[in-house]
């Protein structure tokens, strides 16, 4: 028996990967090892030759369609808001004014106005968008299915390692749907942990612990060398093969300069923060189009709450404008670089917001008919796909379910469609369903 830090771990065939690694942790002064294990399992099975990822705007809470891209200028006052419609660079398709950026470069841009679920509450609803799966309520709420990014992270695998294959800015959300359930903590997302707008924005799990320097990180490499070939001379079992790697990958992520280059946005110019906006929604997609380019896959900018069921006129003042600063300048940014062809863009929510707007000024939620937008990576841009009704109160045409988007957005990435995982009870789920691509973007 191994004892170490007052934890034992037995060395029998009972032990398992994991184990080491929580092995190696200490010892480094480390907790990354367990992400970087996906790139071992990438090497065992085999991956995509894909170079396209993915950024998510995930608009918590739930962003108003009628307010943004599925206007109804001729509909009563109640259902059609406070915002006039505008025309953008594709003739016959309107915006809302408040969308002007993105409204300029509508050509780039497609959007479905006919996605459809049939829950109205945050968690569920959240988890169906997530993972294209209806799964939690409020009385069993934990997640059932692996969310989009780690899907992606399972099949795809970053880019470079050591950079993580999916990250989330700044946390976790999604009521704790982002995550990779059965598929392993392996394939969860490596957290910023920190407002990229922040003065003095630092990413906590890139630090290196209290009291460890660069210095003391190569001494203790040398000392885990002659303590690895110790083990090795001792284990039987086979399950230290491949825990170098791990190793080195995680020593190369706090102590290597390449991956807190790709986290350090002072090296961006000034003038170029600007046009993304000096906020969290223009910093954080900044910060994500440098870690796409240092080899993340998927990358979520959970951004502001726009559950705005009272005075939905002040919510969306303090959200729309920088929204659609950041993501418009995005993908310019994105296609000015050569990267628009490789880099899907996402933007979409747990649900939109009712059509006629409530006594409270505000809008609730609705999931019968609501828009999301989606961009580059292959993606046909100048396109609206389905309809709504004449006040925007279900699909008039062309329903386009969660399972939908996802397989459309694995399609494009290069993810096989009839891909399965086994779940916790080893039962094989398929990563699409029902879902079937959206054609008309494809």
């Amino acid at each position: 028996m191994l004892r170490i830090d007052g934890h034992a771990y037995r060395n029998c065939q009972g032990i398992t990967r994991r184990s080491i690694l929580q092995i190696g942790a200490p010892l480094l002064g480390l907790g990354l090892c367990d992400l970087l294990h996906l790139e071992s399992h990438a090497a065992e099975t085999g991956r995509s030759a894909s170079k396209k990822s993915l950024i998510v705007f995930w608009t918590d809470g739930g962003i108003s369609q009628q307010d943004t891209w599925d206007v109804k200028p001729s509909a009563p006052s109640e259902y059609r808001g406070m915002y006039q419609p505008i025309e953008t660079s594709v003739p016959g398709i309107v915006f809302s004014e408040r969308i002007p950026c993105q409204a300029a470069i509508m050509d780039r841009l497609s959007i479905v106005r006919s996605v459809h679920h049939e829950n109205g509450i945050h968690a569920p609803s959240a988890h169906w968008m997530q993972t294209g799966y209806f799964g939690p309520t409020l009385a069993r709420n934990a997640a059932k299915n692996p969310s989009l990014g780690s899907v992606i992270s399972r099949t795809l695998g970053s880019h470079q390692p050591p950079m993580p294959a999916y990250v989330t800015i700044p946390k976790l959300e999604a009521f704790g749907y982002q995550g990779a359930v059965y598929l392993g903590k392996a394939f969860n997302p490596f957290e910023v942990g920190a407002d990229p707008n922040s003065p003095d924005f630092k990413v906590p799990n890139l630090s290196l612990p209290a009291g460890l320097t660069e210095t003391s990180v190569d001494s203790r490499r040398s000392l885990l060398a002659t303590f690895d070939k110790l083990r090795r001379d001792i284990d039987e079992t086979g399950v230290m093969e491949g825990l170098d790697t791990f190793k080195s990958q995680a020593l190369e992520m706090v102590s290597g300069d390449r991956m807190r280059a790709a986290f350090d946005l002072s090296q961006e110019e000034s003038a170029l923060r600007d046009q993304y906006g000096r906020h969290r929604y223009g910093q954080s997609a900044l910060l994500a189009r440098r870690l796409v380019e240092a080899g993340a896959r998927c990358v979520n900018i959970n951004t502001g709450n726009w559950d705005h069921h009272n005075d939905i006129a002040q919510g969306l003042e303090e959200h729309l404008p920088p929204l659609d600063r950041a993501l418009a300048t995005l993908i310019k940014d994105l296609e000015t670089r050569g990267m628009l062809d490789d880099v899907i863009v996402y933007c979409v929510g747990e649900f939109g917001r009712t059509p006629r707007m409530n006594g409270h000024a505000g809008r609730d939620h609705w999931a019968d008919c609501f828009s999301v937008l989606l961009a580059g990576g292959g993606i046909k841009g100048g396109r609206i796909v389905g309809a709504s009704e004449q006040w925007g109160g279900g699909v008039l045409e062309r329903l386009v379910t969660p399972l939908d988007l996802l397989a459309t957005i694995y399609q494009t990435l290069g993810i096989p469609l009839d891909t399965h995982f086994e779940d916790a009870s080893g039962r094989p789920v398929s990563i699409v369903g029902s879902g079937r691509p959206i054609t008309e973007l494809l």
